[in-house]
């Protein structure tokens, strides 16, 4: 099968033709417009060198808030008040923090320069969020993704400190659920998100969700 390759129009094509791994097309840029496109479709950028790469794997690594686990060891860490939690705070320094420890490509970071730049424009546009750990005033984990709709399209965490991005995904999502959000995206699978609660779902179960959970201005 020929991977699709990205012109300057924005599309992308249907995410049954993606290859078995999930990489469905590569090329464009991460305008605004194209990145929002993409989660709109169930479709997330991965960076391997200079070239982005865009996927929607089968089946899709998913977190139904209501399935959250926190382990009793957690429950007393959050009792304690080890860490502070904030939202939306540091937003470019938590990207920075998951650009120098990222681990989605094990050869480097996949947050490039640009997809720094782009999430951080998204930011500024309230579309990507984040969330704070703190020890005193020292961030000590965090994380950021895409909120649209009621879904939470995570796209990276860090920790500095044992258990912080932990907590401040298991904090986070307990906010989110309060505010509606009905799903969070984890993408592709990580054994530290699968102790917190998060599954593989089908794709095609996936995608009648993003259909279901995000407004019809979106389609």
């Amino acid at each position: 099968m020929a991977l699709f390759a990205l012109q300057q129009e924005l599309i992308f094509p249907p995410v049954h033709l993606a290859e078995p791994d999930g990489l469905l097309a590569m090329g464009g840029n991460l305008s605004t417009e194209r990145l929002l496109l993409a989660y709109r479709s169930g479709i997330f950028p991965w960076y391997e060198g200079d070239v982005p790469l865009w996927w929607c794997p089968d089946p899709r690594f998913v977190l139904f808030p209501e399935n959250l686990k926190i382990s009793r060891s957690m429950q007393q860490l959050i009792k304690k008040e080890t860490f502070r939690f904030s939202v939306n705070t540091s937003f470019r320094s938590v990207i920075r923090a998951c650009k120098t420890s990222s681990r989605k490509n094990q050869h480097g970071t996949w947050i490039t320069d640009e997809v720094e730049k782009a999430y951080c424009v998204l930011h500024e546009k309230g579309y990507a969020h984040s969330a704070e750990a703190w020890v005193g005033d020292e961030l000590a984990g965090g994380l950021y993704g895409i909120r649209m709709g009621k879904i939470f399209f995570g796209e990276s965490m860090f920790s500095r400190e044992s258990n912080a991005s932990k907590f401040a995904f298991i904090r986070y999502v307990q906010l989110l659920q309060q505010e509606g959000i009905e799903l969070i995206d984890c993408q592709v699978y990580t054994a530290h998100l699968e102790s917190l609660g998060a599954e593989m779902v089908p794709r095609e179960i996936f995608m009648k969700k993003l259909n279901q959970l995000l407004p019809k201005a979106y389609e």
